[in-house]
């Protein structure tokens, strides 16, 4: 390690191009990262809130949710600790006498469901047209007790929960009878649509026949059939694990282009009796220092640059995973120093240092 820190030192602009174009591949592998994380936990937040042991979808949905139509009395069907029926709906909010709209994703569910998040301002909904919204709704001009307008039909946010969302979007939470004339307008009394059933604990479902078929599913399952979720995170995965072999290549063919100028060296090293061991060791230390240093500045870039990205662009830093990459990041450098060693070896001191 000391000689291959001195070295480093010795030449630093020979090392520093190394060590600035392992940052820029580590960075961009670190925003990628960030990116896809953001756009996943933008997508899936909402379910994992509810801390669901399974989803029920009718059969024929394909595990979609917009796609499966069932009735508040198929609840019925399902045993299990705590279940909840759940109407999602897709659409935009407007401030009333405004005219600007946002984005919502719209769960309808009886206020004491389970997955009905805890309230930190305001209220429950307790009456229909009674919404409470997610936080970063907020960020958008809304507020408490404000009115605003959804297909044509007034609405009161009487409560905030904490920051989520589902498919991008803020999420509201109203009643079923308010989630019914939204998405479907006046409809007979008791027919209450519903999308999905969520539950807790061991869950059992009845299908019988004339009745709609349901397909039990966990919940990650359920979020990786959301339509777009799992092409946008495996597009975004392929660019970061092909950054890992570039990385490899780029690293590689630096530290052999540097070997080759140190041949001369070596051989004097070698004549005076440095072991080539000792010599392949401080190539790899080399190797070490600059994809350390490298991921440590990328890290660093990274969370700065997601300081001030805008709210339009989600961005998401998973630690574990950002460990994971600075690990690999690390390996691929130290096996790109590896393309140098058969030229360590194979170097003749008589040779190197001029002899015949």
């Amino acid at each position: 390690m000391f000689l291959a820190w001195k070295e480093i030192r010795y030449a630093k602009l020979r090392y520093g191009l190394i060590v600035g174009i392992m940052i820029l591949v580590a960075y961009v592998v670190f925003m990628l990262s960030g990116l896809a994380n953001g756009l996943a936990d933008g997508n899936r937040t909402a379910i994992d809130d509810w801390g669901a042991s399974a989803i029920i979808l009718s059969e024929d949905s394909n595990k979609i949710a917009n796609a499966s139509q069932l009735q508040k009395s198929d609840t019925d069907r399902v045993t299990a600790k705590e279940k909840a029926g759940v109407g999602i709906y897709s659409t935009a909010a407007e401030k009333k006498n405004n005219g600007e709209k946002t984005n919502v994703s719209i769960f309808g569910t009886s206020n004491d469901a389970f997955v009905v998040p805890k309230v930190i301002k305001g209220r429950l909904y307790k009456n229909d047209n009674e919404i409470i919204v997610s936080e970063n709704l907020l960020s958008e001009g809304y507020k408490l007790n404000q009115q605003i307008k959804v297909n044509d039909q007034t609405l009161k946010i009487v409560g905030i929960t904490k920051e989520t969302t589902y498919t991008l979007a803020p999420v509201i939470y109203l009643n079923s009878t308010t989630f019914k004339n939204l998405k479907y307008g006046a409809q007979p009394t008791g027919n209450e649509p519903i999308n999905l059933i969520a539950t807790k604990g061991q869950t059992t479902i009845d299908n019988q026949e004339g009745q709609t078929k349901l397909d039990k599913m966990t919940p990650e399952t359920f979020i990786e059939n959301i339509p777009g979720y799992t092409p946008e995170k495996l597009t975004l995965n392929t660019m970061i694990y092909f950054l890992f072999v570039v990385v490899t290549a780029i690293i590689g063919i630096f530290m052999y282009v540097i070997t080759l100028q140190k041949t001369s060296i070596f051989g004097v090293m070698k004549a005076q009796g440095v072991a080539t061991s000792y010599l392949v060791r401080s190539i790899l230390a080399q190797a070490f220092l600059v994809g350390i240093i490298g991921v440590a500045v990328a890290i660093g870039l990274s969370v700065l640059t997601s300081l001030i990205l805008p709210s339009a662009m989600p961005f998401a830093v998973h630690w574990s995973e950002w460990a994971l990459y600075s690990v690999i990041l690390v390996l691929v450098v130290m096996i790109g120093g590896l393309f140098s060693m058969r030229a360590v070896t194979k170097v003749d001191p008589v040779t190197a240092i001029g002899g015949e």
